[in-house]
């Protein structure tokens, strides 16, 4: 076979998406894969190390393109951090949506939800990117392993959010996914009403005394 070294990073990723869409499955190997586009396997290996990693590169992208048309938008600088991540969401949701067959495909065909999470690693590694870079207000405690446990909780406790909105819109059956959207508002807005309630001081007020009290009692 003749070598074709003009595929680009791009190129594998539109193919890659095509034929599983086309096929309605995996291609089985890489020598299979690039047989069918007619490139060489090589031509592969300079970008990815496995389908897995052409799929993990494939949904940070989707993150990527949302960031990046977020950056763009001179509004977006001057929003608080509950309507920037409510601009992300409609975004990255947008992008997903342009590519749903393609994304229900994949995230429905794992066996176990390891499998899943797996494939979106990198997703979730440049979204908590972000949610830290959003400099969410939390309970300012002045200790300062409190203060860390409560940012990495925050972080945490976004991409779980995340991937159950995911979830929610892979079964919405609502035109233009009108039920996400509503669910993307009443969990955002419910997250950050949350942080700033009452009780939430309170624990945090009750860990600050176990935490004096268990540096006392060591």
């Amino acid at each position: 076979m003749a070598k074709n070294k003009s595929f680009s990073k791009t190129d594998f990723v539109s193919h890659y998406m095509n034929y599983v869409l086309e096929q309605n499955e995996r291609p089985k190997t890489i020598f299979s894969f690039c047989k069918a586009i007619k490139t060489d396997e090589a031509s592969f290996y300079d970008y990815f190390g496995s389908f897995e990693g052409l799929e993990k590169h494939i949904f940070n992208a989707f993150f990527l393109n949302t960031h990046n048309l977020l950056k763009n938008d001179e509004n977006f600088t001057t929003f608080d951090s509950r309507n920037k991540l409510l601009s992300f969401y409609y975004t990255f949701f947008e992008i997903l949506t342009a590519n749903r067959s393609f994304v229900v495909f994949m995230l429905d065909g794992f066996k176990t939800d390891l499998k899943r999470l797996k494939v979106l690693s990198s997703l979730r590694q440049s979204y908590i990117e972000f949610i830290n870079s959003l400099d969410i207000e939390t309970i300012e405690t002045k200790q300062k392993d409190i203060d860390k446990f409560q940012q990495k909780t925050l972080a945490e406790t976004a991409w779980l959010q995340l991937l159950i909105t995911i979830e929610f819109w892979m079964k919405d059956t609502s035109a233009k996914f009108e039920k996400t959207d509503i669910f993307i508002e009443k969990s955002v807005n419910t997250s950050f009403d949350i942080i700033n309630t009452t009780p939430i001081k309170s624990i945090i007020d009750l860990g600050k005394f176990l935490f004096k009290e268990k540096v006392q009692m060591s």
